[in-house]
Order: C-alpha cells, then structure tokens, then sequence
C-alpha cells in the first residue's frame, strides 16, 4: 500500500472532497487506537487534539467499540418519534449529574444543533429575539449558531439573524481593561460590555451563550466571579443564559461540568463533541419549566436523528466510563503536570508569551514580544507543522491569533503528556532558530 506520498490518493482528494476549513494534513490516517493515530507510512502520531475535541477517552476505546458493535446489530436509528431504552436511560443519567435542575434532555447530533435549539427555545419562551454573544465565540456554523459566533467565519455569507449581539470576551492577557500594573478590570468590561448591549437593544433581549472557557477563541478562562456577575446581569434583563459546554463539558477542565466551578446554573446547558467520545452526540438541557412553556407554544426542533438509539448507548457508556475511572479528577492532575511543563518552556522560549486553561484544556500563546503581546501567528503555524513531522498533532485556533490549542484525551497516560512536552520543545527549537 502506498503511503502519504500516494499520488491517486491526493488526486481524488484534490478533484472531489469540498474544502471546508482551510489545508488538509499532508498524511493519510490508517488508524487509530488509545491517544495515536497511524499514518499511512507507519507512523504513530501522539494526538493532542482529541480528534476534533471530541475523542476525550481516546480511540477505539475497547468498551466504547463493543457498545457500538452491540448496537449496530440491534437497534440503530428510528423515526424520532420512536423512543428506545438507550434514549431513555441517557436522559435520565445526564439530568442526574447536571447542575441545578436541567432536567429535560433533547438528544441530537452536533454541537450546532444543540446551540440551535437552545437559542429556538429561548426564543420560543420569552417571545423575544436577541442574542448576545462573547466576541471570541464558536457556536457552530448553523443560522443562529453562526450568528452568534464572533471568532472567525463571519465574512462573505450575508447578514447574520437579526437581533446578534456582542459583548467583548473575557481575555485576561489582551484586554483592552488591563491597566499598566496588569491588573484586569474585568468587573468594568463587562459593566461597558452592557452599556453597549442595552444601547443596541430594540427591547427584545432573549438570550445569552458562552462558553466557560472559549476555547477556539483561544483557549480564554474568565476570571473567577465573572460567569456569577454575567448571569446577574442577564437576570436584571430578563434574559436566558446558555452555557455551551461542547468542549469543556464532561471531565475536561478538572469539574464534570466547567460551570461548577463558578457556581453559576444556566437556564440551558448544551453538550456534544465529548458526549459521543467521536460519535456524532450531542444534547440540549434545560429545566422543566421551560421546556413545559415551550411544549404549551409548540417548540419545534424536529431533526432526522434526534433520539437515535446507537449514539444514545455509546454516550451512556462514555458517562459511565468517566465517573467509573474517576477520569475528571485525572484530568484536573494530569493537567497540572501539562501546565507546568509548559510554563516551563515559557521559561526557555521568549515567544510563549501566556500559558492559560485549565484541566486538560491549555492554550499556547505565541508572540512577536512579549511586552506588546503582538500575537505570531506564522511562527504558530510553523511550529505545528514541525510537531507534525516529529509525530503529534496540534490545533492552532483560527483568526490570526497564534494560540495553540491543547486537549489531549483524558486517558492520556503522564509519560504521553512528557513526550508531547519534549515534542513541542523540539518544535519550538526548529522553528524559531
């Protein structure tokens, strides 16, 4: 078999697939199992992404493998008006370990879609239309998920959904409210933040997403107190708060949910990339009050797979796995394990300029100088590359900005995270010199 050079491979590639998100790697994947994937010439490829963010107990993990083979034999996919066990049961388990009382579950496939429905039944519930949104936002590429998504993509498709809105994001080492002393005054970013959304207002505030780290804005963690102080805010405006976890819910962070470090409850809470551990899984939640109102009004949200019984069973058995293996205190330790090693690269290369996150979601920010901050994105870019080539797998955010972002499975094993520290030494060594 010919290996990444296969000349027939790439002219198919190049002749039929839609490129939909910049360059493809130059490999070809083979397969994958626990945290590598294989290339096509043999090559173990130590795999710092977990996929698309979404293979958080690794690949092909041999408990998720046999719910899958089980259930593509027995029961895969049905009218949606049908319900199944799997369904079911997986409701039940994720409104058991949520906060508050996010009690009703829609089970659907993607990210997108459960940002979709969240922001359709705010809309439903309150009457109203408008949506805010952090200014370094991915909510996915769907209507209103597009819409209210700021950090990259927005050019060239025609006007957003009426009603869009931004608040500048939370970013402890850019912000424009950083005084000379360092010191972030976040409380008054976000008072400002307001003042521009309630002047922008027509009246018909509904709704407000974010994520508890934006992490493909580039891996920002907003400082403790400010998630308590933007629900505070939405609640003197009436509105709804949906917190989109795609990313950092289910262990990642170090909490099983990422908003239980703050304390903060929102109205709906939206899952999906680590619920399906690689599947296409996600889930909408929110309390029964809502979803009461918006059944009473006739909420719609009818997709060809929602409540799909094999994706149900696997997610079922990626929350098990996870409280069984006690894997979100792991990821909270070996995070720490990551961050330092990091931190002390920062030591040894002037262009790691900030070192953030937390858990097993940390952000590598590379700059030109380290006293104005000017992001690097082609030394990014460039750095990742050589990780390519000496065998890991690293994401660079979109937007020009520099950042890697770090999310390695949380099965990753200490001596995987020392080997993709010395890989990211050497990488660093090769591109800057």
């Amino acid at each position: 078999m010919a290996g990444n050079d296969d000349p027939l491979f790439w002219a198919k590639a190049r002749a039929h697939l839609v490129r939909y998100g910049g360059a493809f790697s130059p490999l070809i994947a083979e397969s994958a199992a626990g945290n590598f994937f294989t290339d096509a010439d043999g090559r173990k490829i130590l795999d710092f992404t977990s996929g698309q963010m979404c293979a958080i107990l690794g690949h092909s993990h041999p408990e998720i493998v046999a719910v899958a083979r089980h259930w593509i034999g027995e029961l895969d996919h049905l009218y949606s008006t049908i319900l199944s066990r799997p369904v079911v049961d997986l409701a039940a388990l994720i409104a058991e370990i949520s906060p508050g009382r996010l009690d009703r579950v829609l089970l659907v496939s993607t990210g997108g879609e459960s940002n979709e429905a969240a922001l359709r039944m705010a809309k439903l519930v309150t009457g109203r239309h408008e949506v805010v949104a952090l200014s370094r936002s991915w909510h996915g590429v769907t209507g209103g998920a597009a819409a209210a998504t700021y950090s990259s993509s927005r050019k060239g498709y025609g006007p957003p959904q009426p009603g869009s809105l931004v608040l500048p994001a939370p970013d402890t080492y850019r912000s424009r409210f950083i005084d000379e002393r360092g010191t972030y005054d976040w409380q008054s970013e976000l008072e400002f933040g307001f003042e521009l959304i309630d002047r922008q207002s027509s009246g018909a505030l509904a709704a407000c997403i974010v994520e508890p780290i934006l992490s493909s804005g580039g891996v920002l963690e907003p400082p403790e107190g400010y998630m308590a102080a933007l629900a505070e805010k939405c609640r003197e405006r009436d509105m709804q708060l949906i917190f989109d976890e795609a990313q950092t819910g289910l262990g990642r962070t170090g909490h099983l949910f990422a908003c239980e470090r703050d304390g903060v409850v929102p109205q709906y809470l939206t899952l999906s990339k680590t619920l399906g551990a690689g599947l296409p899984l996600a889930a909408m939640l929110t309390t029964p009050e809502i979803e009461d109102i918006a059944a009473e009004r006739g909420f719609l949200f009818y997709t060809t797979h929602a409540s799909d019984p094999l994706p149900a069973a696997v997610g079922l058995k990626v929350i098990e796995i996870i409280l069984r293996d006690r894997l979100t205190e792991r990821a909270a330790q070996l995070g720490e394990r990551l961050k330092a090693g990091l931190l002390a690269l920062q030591q040894r290369y002037d262009c790691i300029g900030d070192v953030r996150g937390r858990g097993l979601l940390l952000g590598l920010d590379l700059v030109k100088d380290r006293r104005t901050r000017a992001p690097d994105p082609d030394l990014a870019q460039r750095v990742a590359r050589e990780c390519l080539e000496l065998g890991m797998m690293t994401s660079v955010v979109r937007g020009g900005l520099g950042i890697f972002r770090i999310a390695p499975p949380i099965t990753i094993e200490p001596q995987e995270i020392d080997l993709g520290l010395e890989i990211f030494d050497r990488a660093l060594a090769r591109a800057v010199h």
